[in-house]
């Protein structure tokens, strides 16, 4: 048994489960109250009125008895009653009349309730000795990771996907167009932006709301960027500096102000209308739909035009094949989405229709002249439900279904690998082989041989025993430390 040390250390010191509960956790600690705070103003059709939404708070495991009262609860009650085992989400509520918040009005108010993660932060039996676990008719070697949702035991399955705001360049298949794709992506939005280049060295730019495929040079005259400023990111590689030329050459904006520019991407997205709107709907356009992940605001536009410019700067490499294209199936070019992430899209989709229902219930309280209340405006099904349901069908925000599955426990292995389970999202119905290939790059992160036969192989998959999920970085600290390593380069 010594050849197996390692692995025996290994799996005594680290849970085979500790990627969900890390991640639901991280959720918990950081990205609930997040979600909260990109929504925190609730500013209804009534005159004077708004509601500001403060700190949100997640109590202990409770249930409340059919007398009114409410108590702890443990998971293995739960699952004999055929309860949720959730806990109740408490926000503060301070209403804002006439501009003057008024702190004292309501205080924290209870919203809904969250299902929460077995042997994560807020699990009562987290804390529990072994003696204890025993006496309460709990397992103490029960791994945890999964939910309880009326009785049933749920586990969130770990989805695959591309890695976001990350330029990925590669070949068509016919060879004659090379494609620059991002999926740019913000909290609740995902835009995905494709910088084209046929074998002529013209480009083409797609993303949200544009009907057909854009002009570079007209998008980048329409975000404000003069002439010589596009042509200075093209001095360096005299491939590209040849296409900015020719794309210069050839497009009916060269000569034109940016603001005109503006104006004949405003015809392109509302023609008919008046120039006013159209103009309107065009900075619309470039501000909420074009790369959003940079910013939504008019000052973000230099910065948009930059980097598309190295979206197709890269592109020119890949078509003069100067470098060789990307590898989509890559691992460093994929994500993979555990229970805190699932949870926190699904917490800010419930968290909108929430907002959306107080908001109607203020405006619909007001227009009957009746005096609001915390009660009258506020229902916590709303959010309970959403939750509840997407939990218990396994269909998510995004259209993906099978999110949500019951746990496994055919034996003690099974229910391991069903936590450890990992989707692709691509369909089982197209052969999709590239992707279904085992990548050179999975090793020692997925597992080359477990993987279902028929439609699913290649694209359900594993984690490897010992593969350990990170944490992603928080980018404004990251963006802050390049600022500072490029002021120190500049002195």
């Amino acid at each position: 048994m010594r050849q197996y040390g390692l692995l025996e250390s290994y799996l005594n010191s680290v849970s085979l489960v500790q990627h969900q509960t890390e991640s639901f956790n991280r959720f918990l600690d950081s990205s609930i109250q997040k979600v909260v705070s990109r929504q925190n103003l609730i500013e209804p059709s009534v005159e004077g009125f708004a509601l500001k939404l403060g700190n949100i708070r997640l109590d202990r495991v409770s249930i409340i008895e059919s007398d009114g009262s409410r108590r702890g609860i443990l998971p293995n009650e739960a699952r004999l009653r055929n309860l949720t085992y959730a806990t109740p989400i408490f926000i503060e509520v301070v209403p804002i009349i006439r501009g003057i918040e008024k702190t004292a009005a309501y205080g924290e108010v209870f919203v809904g309730e969250m299902p929460i993660m077995i042997k994560s932060n807020l699990c009562n039996t987290r804390t529990m000795a072994r003696s204890q676990l025993l006496e309460s008719g709990e397992d103490p070697d029960d791994p945890g990771g999964y939910f309880i949702l009326k009785g049933v035991e749920r586990v969130l399955i770990g989805l695959e996907d591309v890695a976001p705001n990350r330029i990925i360049t590669t070949r068509e298949s016919d060879g004659k167009e090379v494609k620059s794709r991002v999926f740019s992506t913000t909290p609740g939005f995902r835009a995905r932006c494709v910088v084209s280049r046929n074998q002529n060295g013209i480009f083409s730019v797609d993303f949200p709301t544009t009907g057909k495929s854009l002009d570079l040079i007209m998008l980048l005259r329409a975000l404000g960027m003069q002439m010589g400023e596009i042509l200075a990111y093209a001095q360096d590689l005299h491939p590209f500096k040849n296409d900015m030329l020719l794309n210069i050459e050839i497009s009916d904006t060269k000569d034109i102000t940016p603001k005109d520019a503006l104006l004949e991407l405003g015809k392109m997205a509302a023609p008919g209308q008046a120039s006013k709107y159209q103009e309107k709907r065009a900075e619309m356009q470039l501000d909420n739909y074009l790369l959003p992940h940079i910013g939504s605001g008019s000052e973000d536009r230099i910065e948009k035009g930059k980097y598309l410019i190295q979206m197709a700067r890269k592109a020119t490499i890949i078509g003069n094949k100067l470098a060789r294209q990307d590898d989509k199936d890559h691992y460093a070019n994929k994500r993979v989405k555990f229970a805190g992430d699932l949870m926190e899209e699904l917490f800010a989709y419930a968290f909108r229709f929430f907002v959306k229902e107080v908001k109607y219930q203020i405006e619909r309280t007001s227009a009957r002249g009746r005096k609001l209340s915390i009660q009258s405006i506020i229902n916590p099904d709303t959010l309970t439900e959403k939750i509840a349901y997407a939990m218990g069908t396994g269909t998510w925000v995004a259209g993906q279904t099978g999110v949500s599955q019951v746990l496994d426990r055919t034996n003690l292995i099974s229910s391991y690998t069903h936590l450890r389970r990992v989707k692709s999202p691509l369909a089982k119905k197209h052969p999709h082989f590239r992707a279904r290939d085992v990548h050179g790059t999975q090793w020692g992160k997925i597992c080359p041989s477990e993987t279902p036969e028929g439609q699913e192989v290649g694209l359900t998959k594993y984690l490897a025993i010992m593969s350990k999920v990170t944490v992603g970085a928080d980018e404004a600290q990251v963006e802050q430390k390049l600022n500072e390593l490029h002021k120190a380069e500049q002195v």
